[in-house]
């Protein structure tokens, strides 16, 4: 679909991107309101979000802009994996939920990955381009490196970076391999060599692919140095994020090293799925596509289905499943527990007391119990109440039991 479409629905969405039918027809089956406009471009989605409740997005760029222009905004969905093209700190100085769709693409990328590598070595979309100029180049084609018992070095092992590894091996490549949660054991139990830095396994490899988040951390993480690590005339495939890579370092790299790059992401990339690009230079040295690593037919299915799966949960629950930016751990001093009668009205007399008691609640929780008479409700607090407040919550109807820890 790439028109605009509305169903009448007790929930608002806005597609911005373009996404499987069933992605909306599921969708509206959940009752929702749902508009799709797959053309919008970071410029544009702050002017159609409207009264959105729920945004979902893929390729598009959520700015501040886009977030603080959506009263209604409570939830932000990106139709992949990484979340750097929606701003974080906006959504969570808001209140507004991002969540993600992690490992639904894993076999799309480490499929691209892989041809990517294979393209680079054996200068595939050079020969095509010729052909198609209608210049006959065997000689200066038919000379490649191969992979077959390469040593291939995955810089970020999760679940991309250990699904490239595997189709390695089975293209009878060694691996090497840096992540900073990768120690000696998994390393033996995954069959890869151990390295202590990215600059270790540059040194090692004949290939090297990259499957890292974007962070402040990762930003250039690949640079000059790691280049100069690398051996003449090697492999470098990235398809993660492109502000990983220093695009000046690798040019150079490709320029005076003889390096054989494939990129499937860049540092600078349009913001929808057509318009202009600037990195015409380094295109034009190396093997590349326009970001479309998650983009396949099953990816999208499975990324489809995950959507919806978000979404529903959300409704029954009020929490998204894989929230990236609520807190990880919580700043409570102490755990108020207060066992109660399911009756209207007595949690509102708990919270009344631990205000007029100047605390802050940072987390609630209220478990009901099988036959609805009885319920249990968790509170952790910024401060520790003093046994005055304790008493006073004792005192209320209703309380069966209140306890501190």
């Amino acid at each position: 679909m790439t028109e605009e479409t509305t169903t009448r629905g007790r929930l608002s969405i806005l597609i911005a991107d373009k996404l499987s039918d069933s992605v909306v027809n599921s969708l509206r089956e959940l009752g929702a309101d749902v508009r799709i406009q797959p053309e919008l471009s970071a410029d544009a989605l702050p002017d159609a979000v409207g009264e959105a409740e729920i945004l979902v997005v893929r390729s598009t760029r959520v700015t501040a802009a886009a977030i603080a222009s959506g009263s209604s905004l409570s939830l932000i969905i990106r139709a992949g994996a990484g979340v750097n093209t929606i701003d974080i700190g906006e959504a969570s100085r808001r209140g507004i939920h991002v969540a993600n769709c992690p490992g639904k693409n894993t076999d799309a990328v480490a499929e691209l990955a892989i041809g990517l590598m294979i393209a680079a070595d054996r200068r595939i979309a050079d020969a095509t381009r010729d052909l198609r100029a209608g210049s006959w180049k065997k000689k200066e084609y038919g000379s490649a490196r191969g992979l077959r018992g390469r040593t291939l070095g995955v810089i970020g092992l999760g679940a991309i970076g250990k699904a490239v590894a595997g189709r390695a091996r089975g293209m009878h490549m060694k691996v090497a391999a840096w992540s900073r949660s990768l120690t000696l054991e998994l390393a033996e139990e995954l069959e890869v060599t151990h390295c202590g830095s990215p600059l270790e396994v540059a040194r090692k490899a004949d290939v090297i692919s990259v499957h890292l988040a974007a962070t402040d951390d990762t930003r250039h993480l690949i640079g000059a140095n790691f280049f100069a690590a690398m051996k003449p005339g090697a492999v470098f495939v990235n398809t993660s994020r492109g502000e990983i890579v220093d695009s000046a370092a690798l040019l150079a790299a490709v320029t005076e090293r003889g390096i054989r790059a494939a990129l499937d992401v860049y540092e600078t990339e349009p913001s929808a799925g057509a318009g202009p690009f600037d990195q015409t230079e380094l295109a034009g040295r190396i093997t590349c596509t326009p970001h479309i690593g998650a983009s396949t037919d099953q990816a999208s299915e499975a990324i489809a289905a995950e959507v919806v799966h978000i979404v529903r949960v959300y409704l029954e629950t009020g929490k998204p499943p894989r929230s990236v930016n609520t807190r990880e751990k919580s700043s409570a001093q102490s755990n108020l527990v207060v066992r109660h009668y399911n009756k209207v009205g007595v949690l509102a007399s708990v919270l009344d007391e631990i205000k007029v008691a100047g605390i802050n609640i940072e987390e609630m929780e209220n478990t009901i119990f099988a036959d609805g008479t009885a319920a249990s409700c968790t509170l952790k607090l910024d401060e520790r109440p003093e046994v005055l407040v304790i008493e006073k919550l004792r005192g209320l109807e209703h309380i069966i039991q209140v306890s501190l820890t």
